[in-house]
């Protein structure tokens, strides 16, 4: 089977996939965070594992991209810079940021995260730098593209503001209310932002690998910003009432 032929047997899946995990996080949160306590099975640290998880997105998206004749051309760049920009920081500093008394992971959502993220990177940058046949220069000038990556930067600047003050409260000893910013309307800013990134991938690079990195996006995230909603709300009497989970004034 060549490139192309897996690439197109592989989609309807990857598309199909995202829907199941969608429905069953609505019943089983993923467990780790404030769910660790439900894991099972052998755990690593959390450092650990964000690095593990993430590092096959930085790895496998920049193989594929060092091995493009089309490597560079300036809208190969510019979609390595986003891709990068987003996921040198997930890998590489992230991880730093948690706290060393961060609660361990179980390797079992580590293997999972590292087998989503060696797909997800083949599919998109094999799409980019290969199978498209190449993004012209005019490309730059596409209002596609010029709105994908405002919105990219848009939900990047969401995300960090957020996860900014939820490092605030672990430094000071653990889970508290939020505040400040998108808080002040929704429970779960940072994962709004994240998936206003890769909304705006999708949109700047118009292809399906980057919209089916949306709904895997929406699958892991909705659920989970659900029961973060409940879990502050049941924790916290003095909870705000007005705050949504994730969409303000709406969801």
């Amino acid at each position: 089977m060549n490139a192309r032929a897996l690439y197109e047997a592989a989609l309807p899946v990857w598309f199909a996939l995202a829907g199941a995990v969608f429905v069953a996080l609505f019943f089983v949160p993923a467990p780790y965070g404030r769910y660790a306590a439900r894991a099972r099975g052998p755990l690593c640290s959390a450092r650990a594992g964000w690095l593990l998880m993430e590092a096959p997105a930085v790895v496998v998206f920049g193989g594929i991209w060092l091995a493009s004749p089309a490597r560079a051309a300036p809208a190969s760049l510019l979609f390595l810079g986003l891709w990068m920009w987003h996921y040198a920081d997930r890998a590489l500093l992230y991880p730093w940021r948690l706290p060393a008394r961060a609660r361990p992971m179980p390797v079992a959502v580590v293997a999972l995260g590292f087998l989503f993220n060696v797909v997800n990177a083949s599919l998109n940058a094999g799409w980019l730098f290969a199978l498209s046949g190449g993004y012209p220069d005019s490309w730059l000038r596409d209002p596609r593209l010029v709105g994908g990556v405002a919105l990219f930067a848009a939900g990047w600047l969401v995300n960090r503001t957020a996860d900014a003050e939820l490092a605030r409260l672990r430094a000071s000893g653990g889970y508290g209310i939020p505040r400040g910013a998108l808080y002040r309307r929704i429970s779960c800013p940072n994962y709004l932002g994240e998936i206003a990134i890769w909304c705006g991938w999708a949109l700047a690079t118009w292809s399906r690998p980057g919209l089916a990195f949306v709904l895997w996006t929406v699958a892991n995230l909705a659920p989970r910003a659900r029961r973060h909603h409940h879990w502050y709300r049941e924790r916290f009497p003095e909870y705000p009432a007005e705050r949504k989970a994730l969409l303000p004034g709406i969801w």
